[in-house]
């Protein structure tokens, strides 16, 4: 199956005409009245609307406690993954060097799909002249949430190699550990993570209004050097050590004080998320969706904080593309919403990779955000 970032340009259509730097009006995404972009809550589809919700909020809160419980009750074989990671007794991983290279390597993946896909291929489209294309390829711009998403996931890299989820260095962290042997390197290892995750806050926001900026390129440029420090330095540090006795503490640490209590959160906010969909459907207003819309927020934090341990159980029950798949099919959702049928959010491990990815195109936290958010604020409801 392909990853969950693609670009397809007929997938969605933008909601409002939008201006970025260097852009004219001309450039601007036009769309029709009664585009699915320009759709709204009324009267007349509260209803589709109110359950579509629900039922997107329902599978994310399962797939957030499938992960947590792969991790903590039983996975294949009924041993917990967790458990069977710390133990590296067989499988993908034979040693407690192999787990941290797969550390190093989830951190590593993750710096440069936020450099050269979720940040560069709207900038890659912008330069090549296909303006709109650009727009459209931006995550999480119903909720202009991009720059936090793709922040937040640096952050991951930052937990990752610190063994906290408070920006402290733990004792029996990858970066203590670098520390000892090689302390300028754990000094540029930490720089590169903080201008990384910087030069991403600097964009001004929203990022979709500017793409072909000066602060898009420096936060390219920092992605990559980060890639290319976990990539080539760290891993060629850790290598040299060897099996070194202390690799055992940093990967129980990294489990138990990073992956379990950030899928532990996952878990509780979605949740948390879910109820307050529910809630909105019952009681429809302004002021509960913002709330759900907070809730959304809430419930995406821990998420894009775990994009730099995308392996296990997250990648073979297809879970990451169940939650995070993007771009959306908005015509799709539109039709799921004038049908009811919500079978069409579900599938089987008989499907083919198109009717799966069909079906992730549909659900997930970006279904939910296009429900939830237009222009970057909350909806509203219309009579």
């Amino acid at each position: 199956m392909e990853r969950k970032f693609r670009f397809t340009l007929a997938a969605f259509m933008c909601a409002a005409a939008m201006t970025m730097s260097g852009c004219s009006d001309k450039d601007e995404p036009k769309t029709d009245d009664d585009d699915s972009a320009t759709l709204d809550y009324t009267e007349q589809n509260a209803a589709s609307w109110g359950n579509y919700m629900v039922q997107v909020g329902a599978l994310l809160q399962l797939d957030a406690n499938s992960l947590y419980d792969a991790w903590t009750t039983s996975y294949e074989g009924g041993t917990p993954f967790a458990t069977s990671f710390k133990a590296h007794n067989g499988g993908d991983y034979s040693s407690a060097l192999s787990c941290i290279e797969q550390i190093i390597e989830g951190c590593a993946d993750i710096a440069n799909e936020v450099g050269t896909a979720k940040i560069g291929d709207p900038y890659q489209l912008y330069v090549s002249g296909d303006t709109q294309g650009a727009l459209y390829a931006v995550e999480s711009w119903y909720s202009w949430h991009s720059r936090e998403d793709y922040s937040n996931n640096i952050l991951s890299i930052r937990n990752s190699y610190y063994g906290s989820l408070d920006g402290t260095v733990s004792s029996k962290s990858l970066s203590a550990l670098i520390g000892k042997v090689n302390p300028d390197l754990d000094a540029e290892m930490k720089a590169a993570i903080s201008t990384a995750t910087n030069a991403i806050l600097g964009i001004p926001q929203p990022f979709r209004n500017h793409i072909n900026s000066s602060e898009t390129r420096e936060a390219m440029n920092a992605c990559a050097d980060l890639e290319e420090m976990l990539s080539v330095k760290l891993k060629s540090a850790v290598n040299a050590l060897g099996n070194d006795a202390r690799f055992q503490d940093v990967v129980d640490n990294f489990v138990d004080m990073v992956v379990l209590p950030t899928y532990k959160s996952l878990k509780e906010k979605n949740a948390a998320l879910y109820k307050s969909v529910v809630n909105f459907k019952n009681q429809p207003s302004d002021a509960n969706f913002a709330a759900a819309c907070t809730a959304w927020l809430e419930a995406r934090e821990p998420w894009e904080k775990s994009e730099a341990f995308l392996f296990g159980p997250v990648d073979a029950l297809g879970l990451d593309p169940n939650m995070d798949s993007w771009p959306l099919d908005q015509d799709n959702i539109v039709q799921i919403l004038n049908s009811g049928k919500y079978d069409d959010l579900n599938w089987s491990d008989g499907d083919d990779d198109a009717t799966i990815e069909a079906v992730q195109s549909v659900r997930g936290f970006h279904t939910l955000e296009f429900l939830l958010f237009k222009d970057g604020q909350p909806r509203r409801i219309k009579n």
